[in-house]
């Protein structure tokens, strides 16, 4: 646990050091869970969102985009059911004054549980070695098999107990679990409470005449109540979906591990408007689609799992998560949910429109069940980032600091390196810049020894480096070096965007779904 905490604190330091993430208003002392994102990080992400949006909208005929207001109607989240049940239940230590969340502090207790697993199965593997069978190891072990029982027999209890809002049981699962403040090891709580996480504010000219509304707490009502527009003017036939990628606003009162929960946050949504009864299917599909997407950027399948929810939202008749393995454990990185009609039904409701779907097939119309896929920009942020996050010792002994993001989503993309500042080296090197900035993000770097700018273009992520030589002005070629192996190669000065576009490409990239 204490190095899972100190590999953390390494990927928040990094992030700030070499211009990713910072603290909101860090001048004054910060504001709590809310960041800015750095020179580096807004190309990052604006990476990160191009992968999912291309993926998701250009390589799909049947889906569409939609870029929807923060503020809507206030009727529009009574309808979706926020107002009632948008809620956390929250319990307070009475010794150290701390609030938290009552599901993540059982989660967490599970996740505990679960690395006892975790090394029962990494001592076996030692132990039996090539021969070992991990399926058959965790399906006949007994000990693994009690952890297991254990973990889901709490989960169950919890998500049972939530869901009849049992908020009692709830503190009576933690004091039975023996669950202690993470701050000061007290196991003195208070009753568990719900606490609607909606930020609200106001429109109008005159405090008297101000219409009260709330920013949105999620992106995915403003798709549903924009179904029948884009349906019509798209002239688009079921089944088809709608993406959208924006800001949603929650009051989180235990905000924390970083950029994983945050009050101000964006969200990649699809929903995808299907015929009822086909969405068992329909659910599968994009599950796997989903993974596919994951796995295509190379990040390593043991570090994904699907989880199913025990507890589904009072719209969903099916619903999973895509954990990823965080510093801090194994935690939601996105959603899948088979919506049912809820969305549009309520809406039909409540406006008093109808929201339905003729079938010209069938000559009927009806109202669609949705299948929603739901990722968190800043956690798809953080996955990269901290799993790319390496401390490598080299064969002579030292260390380097290496960010091996995925080449498809670094912020720059080649650093031009004159070998020094002199001799004509600097202007020829200059010209390749030029000429490379046309396809991809470069920078240009003349200070300190060659081989100091390389550990720091290490640092920063960026998997291509080409040093301007004197051999440069005889042959016009110049030497490619890769971040990952650090192998370097003698290329034409005329060969590098190539090189570099094979490997960047996202057309590269997203044929690992095929």
């Amino acid at each position: 646990m204490a190095k899972q905490e100190d590999n953390f604190k390494n990927v928040i330091s990094h992030a700030k050091e070499y211009g990713y993430v910072f603290q909101s208003s860090e001048i004054y002392d910060g504001l709590s869970a809310v960041y800015d994102y750095a020179q580096n990080g807004v190309e990052l992400k604006k990476n990160i969102r191009e992968y999912w949006w291309k993926a998701m909208v250009q390589m799909n005929e049947n889906i569409v985009g939609l870029d929807s207001a923060i503020f809507m109607h206030p009727t529009t989240w009574k309808a979706s059911g926020h107002v009632d049940a948008f809620n956390d239940p929250l319990i307070d230590n009475k010794d150290s004054k701390k609030r938290y969340r009552a599901d993540v502090l059982i989660e967490d207790h599970v996740a505990k549980i679960e690395a006892k697993i975790e090394k029962e199965v990494s001592k076996a593997a030692k132990r039996f070695g090539d021969a070992f069978d991990q399926e058959q190891f965790e399906a006949t072990n007994p000990r693994v098999l009690r952890y297991k029982e254990e973990a889901d027999t709490i989960m169950k209890r919890m998500a049972g107990s939530l869901e009849k809002e049992d908020l009692q049981d709830v503190k009576n699962l933690i004091e039975e679990l023996g669950i202690a403040c993470p701050l000061s090891g007290s196991k003195n709580w208070t009753d568990v409470k719900q606490f609607n996480l909606m930020f609200g504010t106001k429109l109008g000219a005159s405090a008297e005449s101000a219409m009260d509304l709330y920013l949105r707490p999620e992106t995915a009502q403003g798709i549903f109540v924009n179904f029948l527009n884009v349906q019509k003017t798209g002239r688009m036939k079921i089944p088809f979906g709608i993406a959208q990628v924006g800001k949603a606003f929650r009051n989180e009162i235990v905000a924390r591990q970083f950029i994983f929960r945050m009050r101000e946050f964006e969200q990649m949504e699809m929903q995808f408007f299907i015929k009822p009864g086909t969405q068992g299917e329909w659910y599968e599909t994009w599950k796997e689609r989903r993974m596919k997407w994951h796995l295509s950027l190379g990040i390593g399948e043991e570090n994904y799992r699907f989880h199913d929810h025990e507890k589904l939202a009072h719209y969903a008749d099916a619903a999973a998560d895509i954990e990823f393995r965080f510093p801090f454990g194994l935690k939601e990185l996105e959603g899948i949910h088979s919506r049912t009609d809820f969305d549009l039904g309520r809406h039909e409701e409540f406006s008093g429109k109808k929201l339905q779907y003729f079938d010209p097939e069938t000559q009927e119309s009806y109202v669609p069940y949705v299948i929603e896929t739901s990722i968190g920009l800043d956690r798809m942020f953080l996955a990269v980032f901290s799993n790319a996050l390496q401390e490598e010792t080299l064969e002579n002994g030292s260390t380097r600091t290496v960010l091996k993001l995925p080449a498809v989503l670094a912020p720059t993309k080649v650093a031009i390196l004159p070998l020094v500042k002199k001799d004509g080296l600097p202007e020829v090197a200059m010209q390749l810049l030029e000429e490379l900035q046309w396809d991809f993000n470069v920078t240009y770097d003349e200070k300190d020894a060659v081989g100091r700018r390389y550990r720091r273009q290490d640092a920063v992520g960026t998997p291509f480096c080409v040093t301007v030589d004197h051999q440069t002005l005889e042959d016009n070629t110049v030497t490619l070096r890769y971040r990952d192996s650090m192998e370097q190669i003698r290329i034409p000065m005329s060969e590098v965007a190539a090189k570099v576009a094979g490997e960047v490409d996202m057309k590269h990239w997203l044929q690992k779904m095929k």
